[in-house]
């Protein structure tokens, strides 16, 4: 979501670090701890990591902290986060203790909602993830 938004919305040929390293605009990036790594098993940003969230975030899950899992290594690119922000994406949610964006939003839109985490983690058939929920809420309106 955040390098669509960054190529059609802010006009920047946005990639991730994931795909090209060299490029420009690495709006989503390696996280610094990852970048020298040569091993790279088992050394991703991998548990569970607090977020502290607002908007359509903190109304789906009821709460102004929120604990989802993580498995990744890349990261949305802080230096781009005014940028994004000036332009209409909200960062919804931060991992304050690392600086880390953990969740994004279009608040214009009635869904548009993208995370780091990985809600799949913690749903279950009798218990869905909030975010689950409200996405099918959403799409059945």
């Amino acid at each position: 979501m955040t390098i669509e938004y960054a190529k059609n919305v802010l006009g920047l040929n946005a990639t991730s670090a994931e795909f090209a390293e060299d490029e420009e605009h690495l709006v989503i990036d390696e996280m610094p701890e990852q970048k020298d790594l040569e091993e790279m098993g088992g050394t991703m940003r991998l548990g569970s990591y607090t977020a502290e969230v607002e908007g359509q975030v903190q109304e789906i899950y009821g709460k102004k902290e929120v604990a989802e899992r993580h498995r990744h290594r890349y990261e949305v690119n802080n230096n781009y986060i005014e940028q994004l922000e000036d332009k209409g994406l909200k960062i919804s949610g931060k991992n304050k203790e690392k600086d880390l964006v953990e969740y994004i939003e279009l608040p214009e839109n009635d869904y548009y909602i993208g995370t780091q985490a990985h809600p799949e983690f913690t749903s279950r058939f009798a218990d869905p993830n909030p975010l689950y929920v409200s996405f099918l809420k959403a799409s059945m309106q």
